[in-house]
């Protein structure tokens, strides 16, 4: 099944949405959040209880070459590893260098409102 995403401005806005999705019978291991700035990706899943992007999503082969990498390079690879195209992690990409903040459902049901 296709991941589906939604763009936030801020911290609080991720916070209710993940909530929302929780009581629509989202998984929370199927909820990721991804900004630009590893820190307020931390923060904000923290707060919302959701996921980042890791090694088990990734595999250790692509969080080796993340090292490596250079961020936006990165930022697309894991986006690609939760099930979206390249060019869709290209945009994806571009909304986090313009301060956005992804908030990725993979297996979301079709039924489910973000």
């Amino acid at each position: 099944m296709k991941p589906v995403y939604k763009e936030f401005k801020n911290d609080e806005e991720v916070v209710n949405a993940v909530n929302s999705l929780k009581t629509q019978g989202v998984h929370e291991d199927n909820i990721y959040v991804i900004t630009h700035d590893d820190d307020r990706t931390n923060r904000v899943a923290d707060n919302a209880d959701a996921n980042t992007v890791g090694v088990s999503e990734t595999g250790l082969g692509t969080s080796i070459k993340n090292v490596f990498r250079k961020k936006g390079d990165e930022l697309r690879a894991k986006f690609e590893e939760l099930g979206f195209s390249h060019e869709e992690a290209e945009l994806l990409e571009d909304k986090l260098d313009q301060g956005q903040i992804i908030l990725a459902i993979k297996d979301a049901p079709a039924t489910i409102t973000l």
